[in-house]
């Protein structure tokens, strides 16, 4: 997930092509490795896989627990003067309470960019519900952290922005921040996210996405995070401009913090005690303290007379508390691969393979081959996509995690994979991943194989919005290239995301934006540009539901349909930042895969690593020749210098010090 590079400036380290495999393409004129060698290649078979991580317990909130939170929250609001609404999620995000006071404004404003651009209220985001950002807060606290990192909506807020740290006037001249993008992920549109009426199973949709709004806190028992809890009161829902100074969300996060009492994440792994090359993360604002607070979370008030549980449509049934379901057992949607589903091939042979399933306790996404052989003439075969995925767990089984502490832990992450129709080919986690990743690491994948696609400028130019028809041009334009987007061209994701900043070099100042982007003056978190251009229309949908209007469909943009079935090639959205590649078979794009939870470098490393390790297991398959690969375009925007495909952590893992590992791949 989160990793960040010293320099600030687009030179020589920045748009490398060695290094770490930028531009390299090994001495494979064709971009697959010849079969034989790499990590499984030889004679001698491979040992049985041993388990590398702990199934975290099965701890979960109890409905008395859930409004004993709520009360807390709510006496402090009250101490406050700040009549709030008050959500509280499980982990898999089953929206467990919404609590309005009396007095509590009904509705949110996103501020709008300074320099405009699309506007909010003509694409009908006004009138947002304001229990939708409550439950979007209590979602990313609980979806970005894990048992070895406690995250939450400020967190979010310091790593999604333009810049990277955050400090006055918005720091022009650093990069953006690490997760740039992210959110627009576990949206309320996605195929993968599910919805109230599939029960307890999750991982549950977001009305808003993750949040970068002040006012959240994960919720833990015995060091396992077991959901978390939002709060919406100033009507304002954006995101904090100045990590040096005291904002307006202050209360909002006094009133989590006294909600979050008994249930408060281990010192050790909160934000503030993870850094980013030497800048420590946000997780709650200067002075918002215990000591600080305004009333006793010991002695909360009676919830008599203060307001009501309300029912949100799509999302909590209201009437009351209701408890949470343990994460990792089959009930929330998680569960361990067992060993017949291992031999059969349906799932990665590990012992640590844990599957998204569904309300029967079925994987939803067993190993397959690709369903595009109507446009691909030999698609991905079930065994090339097994290998591929196996070869990325084995990579991850040994990374050391950039979040994670204590320091040196294994990485935790989600690996997916997709033919390049984005169906799922294969979907599968480490056991402690963050619940944020499962949804991320598909955007990756089907992000990479899109844009990488000969279908992807006719399916944009089709898309009925002139806004994101406008993005082709731009993106020939900058490149340089009328034929990118037809395929000639392929796009990792760590290059899609410097196209999608709104500085290009990466946090230059007094440059053109990149070509996927906004105009810094129109940009903001929630109008980042193609990425939120996709899916908007989708989402003031996806909102009026919450008003209580009808449900609306599981696909998140408005590109055409691939075939009689619906489906479109980017259903849960597009993601902007490290962590994918797309897969080819000699100059064939087949697929992509998509790698999400702890580090951006380190995700960037598993999906490439395994792309690589697993065409020269099985042959025949692999990364794209050194010539097509967007790395081979020099930008006049910088001085000639070129794109990296993937960067990659210098002596990335725990068993060996080993360093340079994607150099030449």
């Amino acid at each position: 997930m989160l990793r960040k590079h010293a320099s600030t400036l687009l030179t020589a380290t920045a748009f490398l092509l060695a290094s770490c495999g930028g531009g390299g393409g090994g001495d494979n004129a064709a971009g697959t490795p010849a079969p034989g060698g790499g990590s499984s290649g030889g004679t001698t078979p491979p040992a049985a896989p041993q388990s590398l991580y702990a199934v975290p317990a099965p701890e979960a909130l109890t409905a008395a627990e859930v409004a004993q939170i709520v009360a807390q929250a709510a006496g402090e609001a009250q101490a406050r003067g700040l009549p709030s609404i008050i959500s509280v999620v499980d982990r898999v995000g089953n929206v467990l309470a919404v609590y309005n006071m009396n007095g509590a404004a009904p509705t949110l404003r996103i501020p709008t960019p300074p320099g405009g651009g699309p506007s909010f209220d003509a694409q009908g985001l006004t009138g947002i519900p304001a229990a939708a950002g409550a439950i979007a807060k209590a979602v990313t606290a609980a979806y970005l952290s894990s048992s070895g990192n406690a995250f939450n909506s400020r967190t979010a807020s310091y790593i999604v922005q333009e810049n990277f740290p955050r400090a006055p006037g918005k720091t022009t001249g650093l990069e953006s921040g690490p997760l740039f993008g992210v959110q627009f992920s576990s949206l309320p549109c996605s195929d993968l996210n599910r919805r109230m009426a599939d029960g307890t199973i999750g991982p549950k949709r977001s009305p808003l996405g993750l949040s970068a709004d002040p006012g959240s806190m994960p919720l833990y028992k015995n060091g396992v995070v077991v959901g978390g809890i939002g709060i919406m009161g100033d009507g304002v829902y954006g995101a904090d401009d100045d990590a040096t100074k005291n904002d307006v969300d202050d209360n909002e996060e006094f009133i989590s913090l006294a909600g979050a009492t008994g249930f408060e994440a281990p010192e050790e792994i909160k934000a503030n005690r993870i850094s980013i090359d030497g800048t420590t993360l946000g997780f709650v604002d200067f002075g918002v303290t215990r000591a600080n607070l305004k009333s006793n979370p010991a002695a909360p008030p009676s919830l008599g007379g203060l307001g009501g549980y309300v029912a949100i449509p799509g999302y909590y049934v209201g009437g009351g508390p209701i408890a949470g379901t343990p994460y990792a057992t089959a009930a929330s949607g998680y569960r361990l691969a067992t060993a017949a589903e291992r031999t059969a091939g349906s799932a990665i042979d590990s012992p640590d393979a844990l599957l998204v399933v569904d309300a029967a306790g079925n994987n939803r996404y067993p190993i397959r081959g690709g369903t595009d052989n109507a446009e691909v003439a030999q698609p991905l075969t079930a065994a090339e996509v097994r290998a591929i995925a196996e070869e990325a767990f084995k990579v991850l089984g040994r990374a050391r995690g950039a979040i994670r502490q204590p320091l040196d832990s294994r990485m935790q992450a989600t690996i997916s994979i997709v033919d390049t129709r984005g169906q799922v080919l294969a979907l599968q986690r480490s056991p402690d991943a963050p619940v944020f990743g499962t949804d991320v690491s598909l955007q990756k994948a089907r992000s990479a194989a899109f844009l990488s696609s000969p279908k992807a400028a006719a399916d944009l130019l089709a898309s009925g919005s002139a806004d994101v028809a406008g993005f082709v041009q731009k993106t020939r334009d900058f490149l340089g290239r009328q034929d990118a987007l037809t395929g000639n061209i392929a796009f990792s994701e760590r290059p899609i995301g410097l196209l999608a900043r709104p500085y290009f070099p990466d946090g230059q100042v007094n440059t053109a934006n990149g070509p996927l982007s906004r105009p810094i003056a129109s940009f903001s978190p929630f109008s980042t540009g193609l990425q939120s251009a996709l899916i908007i229309g989708n989402l003031a949908q996806q909102l009026g539901e919450v008003a209580g209007g009808a449900a609306v469909p599981r696909r998140c943009t408005t590109l055409p349909a691939f075939d009689a079935s619906g489906g479109n090639r980017l259903e849960n959205g597009l993601q902007i930042f490290p962590g994918g590649e797309p897969i080819y078979r000699g100059t064939t794009l087949i697929g992509a895969i998509g790698v999400s939870g702890d580090g951006i470098d380190q995700d960037d490393m598993v999906s490439f690593l395994g792309v690589f390790n697993g065409g020269v297991r099985v042959g025949g398959v692999g990364h794209a020749a050194r010539d097509m690969r967007i790395s081979a375009i020099p930008f006049r925007q910088a001085n000639n210098a070129f794109l990296p495909y993937v960067q990659c952590p210098v002596a990335p893992f725990l068993d060996t010090s080993e360093q340079n590992v994607c150099e030449g791949k």
